[in-house]
């Protein structure tokens, strides 16, 4: 069963602005580069939206992934530079690899990529010069056609053999200088998801086509967050699962501005890594 409504309406909480879909008959698209002449960066517009965000910290261990959508875990790490790439792939990947695969009792585990993000007062969530900004629009990172297509882009010489069994993209998300107390990350319970809430949304390279889920407003929705993370903490955030058993499949998250938020508190500095989950059942 879920979470007793109840016992999460007695949760602390914050008010903030959160950023949905406005509605549109076209399918949203958003160019990761600078787009042609003429065109706009993106037709994805945002709605904002006042909504109450619970304190999931005092009902943590009864939170699942699979049927929240996301989980916290603790995951310290011997890492020194998050931004030093040669570290994160020569010491976080395997940490993390041998984490998940034990903590979601997978038989596989793949990270195909990683983001570093530090919030940089009055800059944009764009791809280019500078550090990489918090998403600030409620998304999923992958849609039921892209995760898929993930298998096939980065094992494709294995890719129709594993789709055979059940797959995940799950991103592990934590911050990496800490308590955070700035642009933390909410996350939506997957049980108040509706059918028709995602709306799949193309993200344009230069070279390749992605597929995303923006998420349009619905007064049933529940957030939660986790207030202070430290550095020993992380977020598990389910982006696909090909498990159609009505378990959770897709987690909703963004990026908000917490009004608590001290005015001396540091710049969020976090990092994600997504990954290929692979289990034969």
């Amino acid at each position: 069963m879920g979470l007793q409504q109840a016992k999460i309406e007695s949760l602390p909480f914050v008010t903030a602005e959160l950023n949905y879909l406005v509605p549109t008959p076209d399918k949203p698209r958003t160019y990761a580069f600078d787009p042609p002449p003429g065109e706009p960066k993106s037709t994805a517009l945002p709605e904002s939206h006042r909504l109450p965000i619970f304190d999931a910290r005092p009902i943590a261990d009864g939170i699942t992934l699979d049927r929240e959508g996301f989980a916290l875990v603790r995951h310290p790490t011997a890492v020194r530079n998050f931004y030093d790439d040669k570290e994160v792939t020569g010491v976080y990947y395997p940490a993390v690899e041998a984490f998940l695969k034990a903590t979601l009792k997978a038989d596989r585990v793949l990270i195909f990529d990683h983001t570093v993000r530090k919030r940089v007062e009055g800059s944009a969530d764009v791809r280019g010069a500078g550090p990489r900004q918090p998403a600030t629009r409620v998304h999923v990172d992958q849609t039921d056609a892209s995760g898929p297509n993930r298998v096939r882009e980065h094992l494709p010489d294995e890719a129709e053999e594993l789709l055979k069994g059940r797959v995940q993209v799950i991103n592990l998300w934590r911050p990496i200088r800490g308590p955070l107390r700035d642009a933390p990350l909410a996350m939506l319970d997957g049980q108040t998801l509706a059918p028709g809430d995602l709306v799949a949304s193309d993200l344009i390279y230069p070279n390749r086509r992605g597929e995303t889920y923006s998420v349009k407003y619905n007064p049933g929705h529940r957030w939660f967050y986790i207030p202070e993370m430290t550095t020993d903490e992380a977020l598990l955030l389910k982006c696909y699962d090909s498990a159609a058993d009505g378990r959770t499949r897709f987690g909703p998250h963004t990026a908000f501005v917490d009004p608590t938020t001290p005015a001396d508190a540091p710049p969020r500095e976090s990092i994600e890594l997504r990954t290929l989950v692979f289990h034969r059942n």
